[in-house]
């Protein structure tokens, strides 16, 4: 990333923004495997815009602007490119990020990968079925795992208990 783009990012992120460059993790070409797979047309059909930014292009939605942030309604949190079940109400908590945010994933309902984007290395989250991009983890969460999981809400349906 030049200086003039990291500053264009810098100033839209402080404008609430979001940038449409994809992750070094995306952008390096590396290929994974997921039992479900789809062409780039085939994933358009299916998302609106916004998803298929987030979920296929590694992008992230404008903090609190997911109405799935401030649910606490029991029930199921699921992948939506493909519909698996991926974070239980009960161990979603309210981090103040703007973000759902959850301490534990569903058991092998999420894999995880180093994003090297922004001068830094993060745990991107992904959807272990079709590889849509979720989020990033964090070591700052609540007990009982000291992680949050912090989510973008458009990647992710919710069905209540």
């Amino acid at each position: 990333m030049t200086r003039r783009k990291f500053s264009l990012a810098a100033f839209g992120a402080g404008l609430g923004l979001t940038t449409r460059w994809p992750t070094a993790a995306h952008a390096s070409g590396a290929k994974e495997t997921f039992a479900m797979t789809k062409t780039a047309a085939e994933w358009k059909k299916t998302l609106t815009p916004e998803q298929f930014y987030v979920l296929r292009e590694h992008g992230t939605e404008r903090a609190g602007t997911s109405p799935l942030d401030k649910n606490y309604v029991p029930g199921t949190y699921a992948c939506a490119g493909c519909a698996q079940p991926v974070f239980a109400s009960d161990t979603k908590f309210d981090s103040g990020t703007g973000w759902p945010s959850f301490y534990a994933p569903i058991d092998k309902a999420v894999a995880m990968s180093t994003d090297r984007s922004l001068f830094m290395a993060r745990t991107e989250v992904h959807c272990a079925n079709c590889g849509g991009h979720l989020g990033h983890v964090f070591d700052d969460g609540p007990k009982p795992t000291g992680k949050r999981f912090c989510m973008n809400g458009v990647a992710m349906t919710f069905k209540s208990a």
